[in-house]
């Protein structure tokens, strides 16, 4: 899409642009533990281990009724809803609820509100013009990152899961750190307002109140 867009300015001269995000998170994200990111992935878990911890079965029925894992949804026995949690890292021994995640929690990655994401684009499309230099895009992002580890303390705090959370170091980390140059966007005079503590609130808000 980036070169499509460069290829037409040079040729036809169209105003094309293109904006390459950072992670993207928000309302209305991804929450199927099978195929989601991390940040949502994390808040579910962790809404699921404060289910268990406070026996709020009702409210974990609805959870699974919303987003089935595996096609278990919340009427199935809770033996067999134990079961596909416990396939997710989300336990409980000894009446200790505990979450399982992977790696050691040192990546970094950067992380966007997608109401900033939205409000970049606008920005750019009022603010920049295709340029005749190569790359043309401009990287949409906050220009800071955070451990995976750090996030993980986030969301505990936010959605209040007092449980135990054990990273399992046998399990890959992924990519160390990908966090973009935002520069060419900062010195057009746009940054985000939404940061991510604030943000996580919000998502969480919403998702817990579906």
């Amino acid at each position: 899409g980036i070169k499509m867009c460069e290829a037409y300015h040079a040729q036809y001269g169209c105003n094309f642009i293109s904006i390459m995000p950072t992670n993207l998170y928000g309302q209305n994200d991804n929450y199927d533990l099978e195929k989601s990111h991390v940040l949502p992935a994390l808040i579910r878990k962790m809404v699921l281990g404060k289910c268990l911890m406070e026996q709020d079965w009702t409210s974990l029925r609805a959870d699974l009724n919303k987003s089935p894992i595996e096609g278990v949804n919340g009427s199935f026995s809770e033996e067999v809803i134990m079961q596909v949690l416990n396939k997710y890292g989300i336990t409980v021994l000894n009446q200790e609820v505990s979450i399982t995640l992977w790696g050691t929690g040192s990546p970094m990655r950067e992380f966007l509100h997608v109401d900033d994401m939205a409000d970049s684009s606008v920005f750019l499309l009022l603010n920049y013009d295709a340029p005749d230099t190569t790359p043309s895009h401009v990287n949409a992002g906050c220009g800071e990152d955070i451990t995976i580890r750090d996030l993980s303390e986030i969301v505990r705090k936010t959605v209040a899961y007092e449980g135990k959370i054990i990273w399992d170091s046998s399990k890959p980390d992924g990519t160390p750190r990908k966090l973009l140059d935002v520069s060419k966007l900062k010195g057009l005079g746009w940054k985000p307002s939404i940061s991510l503590e604030d943000g996580i609130k919000r998502v969480v808000t919403v998702y817990m109140n579906e």
